[in-house]
């Protein structure tokens, strides 16, 4: 697994157009995100629908806000470990919305977001825990980023967002990541 020109590798290749140019070039962040559409459904196509305005609203009865929504993170990671990449890690996703981390506004400028399919109170797959382990090691090692560097939507989102949850295993991930140059 490697990052060439924004790109990971291994990802599924699905491109977004809610992205934009950074206005700066170092990524110093990993922001981790879940969802799930409709909430705690897994399997389907609505994130990546979402995600790629493609998202019609009558699908489902809880869609009917999503229409017109412009979001897209970098990543998702699938309960079986599959990865769509949405947007190149050179460019600016729209993934936290209002948001600051350490006194800096606006965190899409800066970081990187990986979406788990998941929920904020649900359990995530060990396949989800190896490929982002797997992943994160790899952004560290490329941005000389530390494990500090990697954080929850709900860290710099306070009051607005709790992903990735109550469910997530910040242990799991961080003890176990391997950072190599």
């Amino acid at each position: 697994m490697q990052i060439k020109e924004g790109i990971l590798d291994v990802a599924k290749q699905m491109p977004s157009p809610n992205c934009d140019k950074r206005p700066e070039n170092r990524i110093t962040l990993v922001v981790i995100h879940c969802i799930s559409l409709p909430l705690g459904h897994f399997g389907n196509s609505y994130v990546e629908a979402l995600f790629c305005n493609q998202l019609k609203g009558t699908e489902h009865k809880d869609f009917c806000d999503l229409p017109g929504l412009k979001v897209a993170s970098h990543l998702f990671i699938r309960r079986d470990g599959e990865v769509i990449q949405f947007v190149p890690f050179h460019k600016r996703a729209w993934h936290a919305g209002v948001s600051s981390f350490q006194g800096r506004e606006n965190c899409n400028d800066f970081s990187v977001g990986i979406e788990l399919e998941g929920t904020d109170t649900g359990l995530y797959t060990d396949k989800q825990y190896e490929i982002l382990r797997q992943i994160c090691s790899i952004m560290c090692a490329l941005w000389s980023l530390d494990k500090h560097a990697i954080v929850a939507h709900s860290d710099i989102a306070p009051g607005r967002k709790t992903d990735p949850g109550t469910g997530f295993n910040w242990n799991l991930l961080l003890d176990n990541l391997r950072i190599e140059a």
